[in-house]
């Protein structure tokens, strides 16, 4: 069965409508982010009060599945020593003296439940952002315990409410809810269905994929786990193969793509080959390792002709920045999505 890309699709009122619901979980992910924070405010609040009361923790252990996430916000912040621990249960040393973190945005997670009951167990301080009445909200009962109400499945929004909290007790970098709803909002309208292909980067993007070998790299910790997770969306889109990973491991691919020459007809030497983009995930990032690795990228793809586009946003907290870049791809991958026909 032959699959080829119809950008045509992409402005078809018709075809878009059969895809309202992924598009319109896209657009309303700004509003799950103020939702969900509202919901937990008094809960975070409270878990303020009771945090001054405690001297400052260990170390932090962000455990349970979606654990890597917070890694990407604190390692570069906290200031204490922190751990991501996606296994189930914890590190062997965990303790009393320990402060542990949980998402589980669904509360059925049996790996969270698993690390909950553990850090329980053993006397920890224990935040966990979960629905009320869960498994994994049921195993999190004790004394030092502090449950974060969430109603929503959605990673980012569950993230934030837990940043938001630890940003409060001085262990992580500044969270506003809203300022990261006010970046997903401007990417939903940027993006919109609504916007034709003129105006609108997200499906000018999903052209450029089309016919390539995606190749997302971002630079800072935060922007490469954004690549990851664009990576992933295209993956699931198309599936076909998107790479994600330090310049290192990138750049190997870029300078394998056969040269291009610039005499080359597309259209008559065309083999069905695919040949590797460069997608970069810009959040504005100047550290002086972030800029050579780029330097080294884009220099590879000059070199080879490999195609380069770049993601950029101008969100005011890392957090913010990470959801516009992770939103823009996201919905780039969705109208992937749309515009594949297969006959």
């Amino acid at each position: 069965m032959a699959t080829w890309f119809d950008e045509s699709r992409l402005d078809d009122e018709a075809v878009l409508g059969t895809r309202d619901l992924g598009l319109r979980a896209l657009a309303e992910s700004g509003a799950r982010v103020r939702r969900t924070s509202g919901e937990a405010a008094e809960a975070t609040a409270e878990a303020v009060r009771r945090a001054e009361d405690l001297s400052r923790p260990r170390a932090v252990i962000a455990a349970g599945p979606d654990s890597r996430l917070l890694r990407a916000v604190l390692e570069p912040w906290c200031p204490v020593p922190f751990v991501a621990w996606p296994a189930p249960a914890l590190p062997g040393w965990a303790g009393s003296l320990d402060l542990v973190v949980v998402l589980a945005p669904d509360g059925s997670d049996t790996g969270a439940a698993s690390a909950v009951a553990e850090a329980v167990r053993r006397g920890c301080q224990l935040v966990v952002a979960c629905p009320p009445g869960s498994m994994v909200a049921e195993h999190a009962a004790g004394r030092w315990s502090t449950l974060l109400p969430t109603t929503t499945q959605d990673q980012l929004a569950t993230a934030v409410v837990v940043l938001d909290y630890l940003d409060r007790v001085s262990l992580g970098p500044r969270t506003d809810a809203d300022q990261v709803a006010e970046a997903l909002d401007a990417v939903a309208i940027s993006c919109s269905p609504h916007r034709d292909l003129a105006v609108n980067p997200a499906k000018m993007l999903a052209i450029a994929l089309a016919d390539a070998n995606p190749v997302v790299w971002g630079g800072s910790v935060l922007a490469a786990r954004a690549a990851r997770r664009v990576a992933e969306s295209i993956r699931r889109a198309t599936g076909r193969s998107a790479l994600a990973g330090d310049a290192e491991h990138l750049l190997p691919v870029i300078e394998a793509a056969r040269q291009r020459d610039v005499f080359d007809d597309p259209f008559a030497d065309d083999d069905g080959e695919r040949r590797p983009m460069l997608l970069v995930l810009d959040d504005g990032s100047e550290d002086a390792v972030v800029r050579e690795q780029r330097g080294r990228l884009l220099a590879a793809a000059a070199e080879r002709r490999v195609r380069v586009e770049t993601v950029t946003t101008d969100a005011r907290t890392e957090v913010a920045r990470y959801a516009s870049l992770l939103l823009s791809g996201t919905y780039a991958a969705e109208y992937l999505r749309i515009g594949f026909v297969e006959e």
